[in-house]
């Protein structure tokens, strides 16, 4: 099947954990995942791993893309005005009715560009978001994972709710299999690998 590339951003302190469980089901689900750095030279993720990137920011066109995701980083509130072009970028996306997902730091950086002012949304905890002085503090929802019109949020702690969110989006999973996939890698749960195991088998 020929399918638009999904869009992953890379920068540097990026937390290597956050999207790892979804980037690695896109791509056994068919998906291309291009690296989208602010330019082309290489970046360090915070756990030291150093990643070449695809493309750079700049040549990236919400058309040419099934979705973009928006890993955290130190870098969102250490120096968020170096990382801002991603939220733009995210902007550009959502305005464009293509799909954004953002994680832990990312979401930060999205309640700074507005874009979780008028959509519903989760983060770390609510008092993190409302420490950038956004507008969409009533749009808050305490839960693993949310989505709304297109965005989809999770706090640094569920990566595997994020995933989840992810696939339910561009339907990798759906139904029983989706949610047998969110059972087997959030609760270790051994008998959804029998259903994981007869979905492929179809």
């Amino acid at each position: 099947m020929n399918r638009k590339p999904v869009h992953l951003a890379v920068y540097d302190t990026l937390a290597d954990w956050e999207t790892g469980h979804a980037t690695a089901y896109l791509a056994r689900g068919g998906y291309e995942i291009e690296t989208v750095g602010p330019g082309c030279e290489p970046v360090t993720s915070v756990g030291g791993l150093r990643i070449q990137p695809s493309c750079a920011l700049e040549e990236v066109c919400p058309e040419d893309s099934a979705l973009l995701i928006l890993p955290g980083a130190d870098l969102w509130d250490m120096s968020p005005v170096d990382l801002a072009p991603f939220a733009r970028k995210a902007r550009a996306f959502l305005d464009a009715g293509v799909p954004v997902a953002a994680i832990c730091g990312a979401t930060a950086g999205l309640a700074r560009e507005g874009l979780l002012d008028d959509r519903d949304h989760t983060s770390a905890v609510s008092f993190y978001l409302a420490a950038t002085g956004y507008a969409g503090g009533e749009r808050y929802v305490d839960a693993d994972a949310v989505s709304d019109r297109g965005l989809i949020t999770a706090g640094p702690t569920e990566p595997v709710a994020f995933a989840r969110e992810i696939f339910r989006l561009l339907g990798v999973y759906e139904g029983e299999v989706l949610d047998a996939w969110y059972r087997l890698f959030h609760d270790s749960d051994a008998q959804a690998y029998a259903v994981l195991e007869q979905a492929a088998a179809r």
